[in-house]
């Protein structure tokens, strides 16, 4: 597996291989109660305590009242730590009633979405952000050219430092990349869904990160029974074992689970120094069982 501790985001960002994401902090589930803000701020606090230099968020990212980037910058802000990478997504949007985006976004409405995100943030300029395309369906099948340009121009204008794009396939990363220079893809993947095999390599080669968003299931831990062994032979929960399974699959790849828990974030955190042996790697990469 490779060992590697760290990667260069767009070349120039020296982040930590293990991140964290804050779509959690505001609420526990998409159609949840809020949560205490007071909580998520503490949660923030201990994530930079515990070496978390990689953040990602998003201005949808909202339950109630309850904002992940507002989160943030109270937590963090005013300064924020010096080396603190703070990533961020455009391109959906929710109605006041939805738990969730719904829609997505026209190209002319993006310049919005990205002043809202430095406004929220207390920022001058961005460090990355992703253009989400679509909606939990198999992306492709629609050109991003379009938005991906916009964003490109407000990157040209000093508003963003490094661009991404998330939930696309071969064919819009491709588009993406003949505008301007990618520096990560977030599309779902985790070690019982894995996929885009073909993606990593390319991102791999080209020096871009991959950063799955649903990195641990999105929607509870699966239950596989060779994560289970594997986490049996090093006692260490299935989380762990997920993530530490991840981190093995490539240099390029980047973790970026959330959570709501001091206790989780903890616990996810220490998954970074989980050292998987060959068997373990094998083990995992047999087949979910289910």
């Amino acid at each position: 597996m490779t060992n590697e501790t760290h990667f260069m985001l767009g070349g120039d960002l020296r982040v930590r291989r293990m991140g964290f994401g804050a779509m959690r902090l505001p609420a526990g589930d998409v159609d949840g109660p809020p949560r205490d803000p007071g909580t998520g701020v503490k949660i923030l606090r201990r994530a930079v305590e515990l070496g978390v230099d990689h953040i990602d968020t998003a201005a949808f990212y909202e339950r109630g009242g309850v904002a992940a980037n507002l989160l943030i910058r109270e937590a963090l802000g005013d300064p924020y730590p010096e080396g603190l990478v703070i990533a961020t997504k455009v391109g959906p949007y929710k109605g006041p009633d939805d738990p969730f985006p719904t829609g997505q976004v026209a190209a002319d409405g993006l310049r919005a979405q990205v002043e809202q995100n430095l406004a929220e943030l207390g920022l001058d300029r961005l460090d990355l952000v992703n253009l989400r395309v679509g909606g939990l369906a198999e992306p492709g099948g629609e050109s991003i050219a379009e938005r991906f340009e916009v964003l490109a121009g407000l990157r040209e204008e000093g508003l963003i430092r490094h661009l991404g794009v998330s939930h696309v396939d071969a064919a819009q990363l491709a588009e993406a990349r003949a505008i301007a220079p990618v520096a990560c893809v977030q599309n779902r993947f985790d070690l019982t869904m894995s996929r885009d095999a073909a993606l990593l390599a390319e991102c791999e080669a080209a020096g871009i990160a991959c950063v799955p968003y649903f990195p641990l299931g999105g929607f509870g831990i699966p239950d596989d029974a060779r994560v289970a062994r594997v986490a049996g032979r090093h006692g260490a929960t299935p989380a762990q074992v997920l993530l530490a399974g991840l981190l093995a699959l490539s240099p390029a790849m980047l973790a970026i689970p959330g959570t709501g828990s001091i206790g989780h974030l903890e616990e996810n955190m220490a998954a970074a120094g989980l050292r998987l042996t060959p068997e373990d790697l094998a083990d995992l990469a047999g087949g979910a069982e289910r």
